[in-house]
């Protein structure tokens, strides 16, 4: 048999469990990972190689109903996932209702992609209300293979990962065999940052925040960075920033040891914090953070 290479399409709605299980799948800690939902904005790819095949994993965010232009491109990323891939793997999990966001669901079950359909956190159920959830899939998405997973406790992966190898086709592989995704650097920089924020704020403020990496420089085996952290509203700053600073510089000094990590880098961070109104239903503001338009 020849080499295999296949784009795996990892869909569904937020909090089931779709970045920690392409990390796992992948191998890598590419994706941020919180309890909030909307945690993933962008669609992250995430290559895996070995001699015989390559997989390219696309984490997407969460499907949800958009309340401003910002979700409205997480939304299209989500949608083009089910055109633009070999396997569909839709991640469900069971503690969600069955049939939430049914447009979606019944856009997976039209598609003519094979589909996998992974009910995650199977760990946190009994076998009875499992196989009631495996039944109402079933209804909902009639052609997809069921497999019921713990990504957290690497529960019946390794048999999920077995089916996708099965159902890429034989091909080339897309991206060079030493990559890992397709995003730069200073993306996964920024991801680092915003995920402190999703950690150490509450309410809309993380909802609320994007995060720029103005300068990224490598100076004397240092690298230099300065990130500005971008609010909708002006109270939100005072947020950001915290009593004397305080908040920043937990924020700043959390991130840097991460950033440090993942680049192999001593690392000096700077942030700031720019109000910039009303960013996530502006089309100049979401080209410049890179969204799609």
């Amino acid at each position: 048999m020849g080499h295999k290479s296949g784009f795996i399409s990892i869909v569904g709605n937020p909090n089931v469990g779709k970045s920690t299980l392409s990390n796992l799948l992948v191998g890598e800690r590419l994706s941020i990972i919180t309890s909030k939902a909307q945690t993933t904005r962008h669609r992250i790819l995430g290559i895996l190689n070995s001699p015989d095949y390559q997989l390219v994993f696309s984490d997407t965010p969460g499907v949800l109903e958009p309340n401003y232009k910002l979700q409205e491109s997480m939304l299209r990323y989500s949608k083009s996932a089910l055109i633009d891939a070999d396997v569909i793997l839709f991640i469900t999990d069971t503690v969600e209702t069955p049939g939430k966001n049914l447009d979606f669901i019944n856009d997976v079950s039209k598609s003519e992609l094979p589909v996998l359909l992974a009910i995650n956190k199977i760990d946190l159920t009994n076998q009875e209300d499992l196989e009631k959830l495996v039944a109402q899939w079933k209804e909902l998405i009639p052609k997809a293979e069921i497999f019921p997973i713990s990504a957290l406790k690497k529960f019946n992966v390794d048999n999920l990962m077995a089916r996708i190898i099965e159902l890429i086709p034989e091909a080339p592989p897309y991206f060079d065999k030493d990559a890992l995704t397709d995003k730069s650097e200073r993306f996964f920089v920024s991801e680092i940052i915003r995920e402190k924020i999703l950690l150490y704020y509450q309410k809309e403020i993380p909802y609320s925040v994007e995060v720029e990496v103005e300068e990224f420089k490598e100076v004397a085996g240092r690298v230099n960075i300065r990130a500005i952290i971008h609010v909708a509203r002006e109270s939100q700053k005072g947020i950001i920033i915290g009593h004397q600073g305080k908040a920043l510089k937990k924020t700043g000094t959390e991130a840097r040891k991460e950033i440090g990590v993942f680049l192999g880098k001593k690392v000096f961070l700077q942030l700031y914090v720019k109000v910039s109104k009303e960013w996530r239903d502006k089309d100049n503001f979401l080209k410049n953070f890179g969204y799609e338009q």
